[in-house]
């Protein structure tokens, strides 16, 4: 975990569908006067340089964020998420892409409150510094996971809690799980957004309908699943094949804006003739 570089997947797909979901709930948050919290549990190094060797070592940035980043007919909800990352790259070229803590920047009014965890030592400081101007910021290098527990209740009373591990250690899977139901026990109105790799694996295909399951029991107002799928995995059964969100007490929005950006995002993201998506909810 302590060996993971975002920066390596910056402007993924999968990057894609979560920051268009975290954009969604912010901005609906951020409709009703009263501040909220927005809790990170691996927030990373805040933006990442798409030039850099990092990036350019696998390119990914060119099958998501490249794909769209010129486009001028896409629906308002991608539109919006794509005039932050604009913003970002002040001279109009694709140069840098904004990570959730950026997005959160972005959005976050002064009275809202971030809290941003990050466990890896050189992003930990290079998001200590980005964030160091914004008030009711506090940037730690603890544990995300654990901190949930000192984290909720908010004293703001709204909260949403985005969880985003690399999953590159199997115990991640049972530490969302349990994280989850640690903020649902805690806060059962919170809005808690999970983002998870699509693959072949145990654990990953076990962790879903546990965390359903989970949110059916424990939440106040559901939970809504977008599952984008890119591409196959290879002969052997490897590789990332897409990746998704279960948005748990989501706003009552978000279906309705998903259900129109996730064709276009196929369409555009898809790099195979079975690309697909999936969007559900259900509604306590």
């Amino acid at each position: 975990m302590l060996a993971y570089r975002h920066a390596f997947h910056a402007g993924n797909h999968a990057d894609v569908l979560k920051h268009l979901v975290l954009t969604r709930v912010l901005r609906y948050m951020g409709e009703k006067d009263k501040p909220y919290t927005l809790i990170d549990t691996h927030a990373g190094a805040g933006g990442y340089s798409v030039e850099g060797r990092y990036a350019q070592k696998k390119g990914e940035y060119g099958e998501g964020i490249a794909k769209l980043y010129d486009r001028k007919d896409l629906p308002a909800p991608l539109a919006d998420y794509m005039s932050l990352v604009h913003a970002f790259n002040p001279d109009g070229q694709l140069r840098q892409y904004p990570g959730s803590p950026a997005i959160a920047n972005f959005l976050l009014r002064e009275t809202d409150r971030l809290r941003v965890y990050e466990l890896h030592s050189t992003d930990h400081r290079i998001l200590s510094s980005y964030l160091e101007s914004r008030p009711n910021t506090q940037v730690s290098d603890r544990d995300g996971f654990s901190a949930i527990k000192g984290e909720l209740p908010s004293p703001t009373r709204r909260a949403a809690l985005l969880m985003d591990p690399s999953y590159e250690i199997k115990t991640d899977y049972a530490k969302v799980l349990a994280a989850l139901r640690e903020a649902l026990e805690r806060a059962p109105d919170t809005v808690v957004m999970i983002w998870y790799p699509q693959l072949q694996l145990l654990e990953s295909t076990q962790m879903l309908p546990r965390l359903k399951a989970s949110a059916d029991s424990m939440a106040k107002k559901g939970w809504l699943h977008a599952r984008l799928t890119v591409t196959q995995a290879d002969e052997r059964g490897f590789g990332m094949m897409g990746s998704g969100m279960l948005v748990v007490n989501p706003p009552f929005t978000l279906h309705d804006e998903l259900a129109e950006c996730l064709p276009l995002l196929v369409e555009r993201l898809g790099q195979y003739d079975g690309a697909n998506f999936v969007l559900e909810q259900k509604a306590v």
